[in-house]
Order: structure tokens, then sequence, then C-alpha cells
């Protein structure tokens, strides 16, 4: 369970500071929904590190993650534009998720699999620069499978693709969250989004977050 109490963060010369707290299960997609502004990019930042909260507990299984800086939290995150490495292949910027020391025959193993895990088997050779938006999204994913982190958050990760493909990679998102048991976070403004695949719903309103009374 990855558990966030109470988090209290405030921008310089806000008054009223952010308080969030949430809990998040394995395997499942938790929601978080809340109009441009309300500070749903603020708590994402906070549980990635990015953004210390002045008090309040953020803990997976126990172990506190919150003395952890960003790039030693066990977090992927990705967003609205994947921002890969454009003149890099696919299979090499997979390859990012893994250890600089991997033996290449491993590495070359390793994405190779998880390109056939998000539906991408071939194309590995293509430049970054030539992918359209829902194949760049599904290599993100690709490169977050062989991060092997537990955590994955989402900012608006549907938004720039067209209607038939965010259903597409939204789907992608919850059968992979479901067979990697990630805890999974969903930012979105996209209410069919939160319906189509969250297993537990807050909102964002008020500088607060509200559980769905039915979840």
């Amino acid at each position: 369970m990855l558990r966030a109490e109470a988090l209290r963060f405030a921008y310089p010369g806000q008054t009223t500071p952010y308080i969030f707290s949430l809990a998040a299960e394995p395997g499942q997609i938790t929601a978080i929904s809340g109009a441009s502004g309300s500070g749903k990019s603020t708590l994402l930042d906070q549980l990635a590190g990015f953004l210390l909260p002045a008090s309040g507990t953020l803990d997976l299984d126990g172990r506190d993650l919150l003395p952890l800086p960003p790039e030693r939290r066990p977090v992927s995150l990705l967003l609205q534009s994947e921002t890969l490495f454009d003149h890099l292949s696919a299979a090499r910027n997979i390859a990012l998720g893994l250890p600089a020391d991997t033996p290449r025959s491993d590495r070359d193993q390793k994405v190779a699999q998880a390109l056939i895990e998000v539906g991408l088997p071939d194309i590995g050779p293509q430049r970054a620069a030539t992918l359209s938006g829902g194949q760049a999204q599904r290599v993100a994913l690709a490169r977050t499978l062989l991060r092997d982190r537990p955590v994955l958050l989402l900012d608006e990760p549907f938004s720039a693709l067209d209607d038939d493909t965010r259903h597409t990679i939204r789907d992608l998102v919850k059968t992979l969250t479901e067979r990697q048991h990630w805890h999974t976070i969903l930012v979105t403004h996209h209410q069919d989004d939160v319906v189509a695949i969250a297993s537990r719903r807050y909102l964002l309103a008020d500088y607060r977050l509200t559980k769905h009374a039915a979840d």
C-alpha cells in the first residue's frame, strides 16, 4: 500500500496550504480529478520528490519515502507529452530504463520483451522523432517496465491523443498495472478515463482531496 497522510505544502505567498491524504493499492489505478490549477500536479510532484511537504507522511509498505531524493524513489512519472530522445531509436530510449552496466545481451532481450508487452514488437530500430503520439507513450511505458519501480504517476498522459488511441493506451495502462502490481496514480480531467479504468477515485478541490464515497 502506498499511503500519503496529511502532506502539507504551500507555495511562497500562498495563504491556504494544500493538505493531501490518499491511499493506493498495488495492481489498481487511483484517479485524481479536479479543475485546472487545483493542485493535481503539485500532489504528483510531492509523491515524486520534486516538492517537499512541510509536514505529513509518505510511505510504501511501511518504508518512509520522504527522505529519499527523486532519483532514489521507487517512482516513475509519465507526462502528457512523453519526452523521448528524438535522435535515439525506440529501443535505445527503452534501454535507458536499465542500469548502465547491464550486459548488452541481457539489455537487448529485456528491451525486446518490453516492446512485445506494449504491442510494438517491430518498432525498436525506429527513431523516436518519427513515432506517433500513441507509439511514443507505448515506448515510455516499455521503459517504465524495465525500471521496475512499483509506483507509476501519470500526469494527463492521454490528453494529447485522439480518442481511439487514448482508449487503447489507457486500457494498456490498466493491463500493465494489474500485471506488474503497480501502484498507479492517474491525474486527469477526463471523467470517462476515471470511470473506465480507476478502482479508487479522489476529487481535488479547495486544496483538499476527497475520496469518492463508493470506492
